[in-house]
């Protein structure tokens, strides 16, 4: 059975969950390809794409996959280290 405490615990922590993955919406991260720049969320939204004139049309499509796939990498770091603390109260190895 689970006690008060560990219930108000509980509670406290998803609260916490909840406004660590809604700071994650409002960090921007991007990576560039070569003339192509993508910005996502740390929580993998993708927010704009751009394309430089001088790129030629048929590196267009790798040259997005290379930038976004950059950027998804860098917020998944940034989301893994902003969740740890959470991790880490949950009881869940952080990885450190």
């Amino acid at each position: 059975m689970v006690s008060f405490s560990q219930a108000r615990d509980m509670f406290r922590i998803q609260k916490e969950a909840k406004r660590v993955k809604k700071e994650l919406r409002n960090i921007h991260v991007e990576a560039e390809s070569s003339g192509v720049k993508v910005v996502i969320t740390a929580e993998m939204e993708m927010v704009t794409v751009e394309i430089a004139d001088d790129v030629p049309r048929d590196q267009i499509g790798p040259r997005i996959i290379d930038a976004t796939n950059r950027a998804m990498k860098k917020a998944q770091v940034v989301s893994a280290e902003k969740m740890q603390g959470i991790m880490g109260e949950m009881g869940m190895p952080t990885g450190q």
